[in-house]
């Protein structure tokens, strides 16, 4: 038995702060204990904090490459490899609006690499059923409403995968079309939107759970009109945000964790090629992406994903928010591990030992992979 003891700095178990020594054996979590066992390797952390490996529902791509229609399973093992040294030891790979042959090819890659790729926890399909008005930097000639081959191709599609998020708009998908989504397993996030409070409490109703990117690409808050923001922050919906300081305020930010309930709001990178690189531009869908003063946009100016990691968020979270350590780190690992229904993002007995490892000043000291360093 390989047995691992880590000591030196407090424990965020998922939920709580706590202190102790953490005991990893052949690879995995054996437990927080008092003191430490008599027998082992030990590694005396420099203060800090010990934390599961975060978890990231949006990841477009990282390390050079973005998930696309040539995407295999070897693809999402190099997008889930270059952000592991960033604390993102599990994520979500997402497609951008594409072509129908595009995203079968991508969920075809997706379902290879269910059983082999470390990190991999599903996909999310970023469209292509978004509303026109709302774009974003995805193709507006790609953008269509959803159809029953899609569905059917998404519900067989989900048999194969640990979880599956589709971002839509509910002016591309009926109530109804929403439902056989949800029934098959599959999780309806809306976005890209510019729909009215009713049209997007019509989709919550149908079973949508989900907001994607928070307050971008979407019909905002107005004094007589909600939108989909007043939706997302008045209904029992999880909500992803993006705390890079470019796409939402901090006092944005402030108020929605106000109207909402604890465990509702989680980080996304919303990463792109260029995340573990030092490129400085990248293409996507034929258009060039720039990066630039920590953001990534198209030639015009238009927000195109995020030059930012999840430790970076959850850093900005604490510091600049204000929010607490522990929301902070839920926001990163076990809020949205939960909502996919992965085995991880906590630490507990028998979990695989996927750790980071936070300095003092919320920097990203280290992390580990089952145990080993990455």
């Amino acid at each position: 038995m390989d047995r691992l003891i880590l000591s030196g700095a407090r424990i965020f178990d998922g939920t709580a702060l706590r202190h102790g020594v953490l005991v990893l054996e052949d690879g995995r979590i054996a437990g927080i204990a008092e003191t430490p066992p008599a027998e082992g390797r030990r590694i005396r952390l420099p203060g800090g904090t010990l934390a599961p490996g975060l978890i990231d529902l949006q990841v477009n791509g990282g390390g050079g490459t973005m998930l696309d229609g040539t995407a295999t399973a070897d693809t999402i093992a190099r997008i889930c490899a270059a952000h592991a040294p960033t604390g993102t030891t599990g994520l979500l790979p997402t497609l951008i609006s594409d072509s129908a042959a595009a995203t079968r090819s991508v969920l075809a890659a997706g379902i290879a690499a269910a059983a082999r790729v470390p990190g991999f926890l599903g996909l999310h399909l970023e469209g292509p059923h978004l509303d026109p008005r709302r774009p974003g930097c995805h193709p507006p000639e790609v953008l269509r409403p959803l159809d029953e081959d899609d569905i059917e191709t998404l519900c067989e599609a989900k048999t194969g995968l640990p979880a599956l998020i589709l971002t839509l708009a509910p002016s591309a998908a009926t109530p109804e079309q929403i439902a056989r989504l949800v029934r098959a397993g599959i999780l309806v996030s809306l976005g890209h939107a510019d729909c009215t409070l009713t049209e997007a409490e019509a989709a919550i109703g149908a079973g949508a759970s989900m907001v994607t990117h928070l307050f971008n690409a979407m019909s905002q808050l107005g004094s007589r009109e909600p939108g989909l923001v007043g939706a997302a922050l008045t209904h029992p919906v999880a909500c992803g945000l993006i705390a890079d300081g470019v796409h939402v305020h901090p006092s944005t930010i402030r108020a929605a964790l106000a109207a909402k309930r604890e465990g509702a709001v989680f980080l996304v990178s919303d990463a792109m090629a260029v995340a573990g690189t030092g490129l400085g531009e990248f293409t996507l869908a034929g258009r060039r992406i720039l990066r630039s003063d920590g953001a990534l946009r198209l030639e015009d100016g238009t927000l195109a994903g995020a030059d930012l990691s999840l430790a970076q968020a959850l850093r900005f979270m604490i510091q600049t928010v204000g929010v607490a350590p522990e929301t902070a780190l839920a926001m990163a690992s076990s809020t949205p591990a939960k909502l996919i229904g992965a085995q991880a993002g906590r630490i507990a007995p028998g979990l695989p030992a996927d750790l980071v490892h936070f300095d003092d000043d919320w920097r990203l000291a280290k992390v580990w992979r089952r145990g080993l360093p990455v």
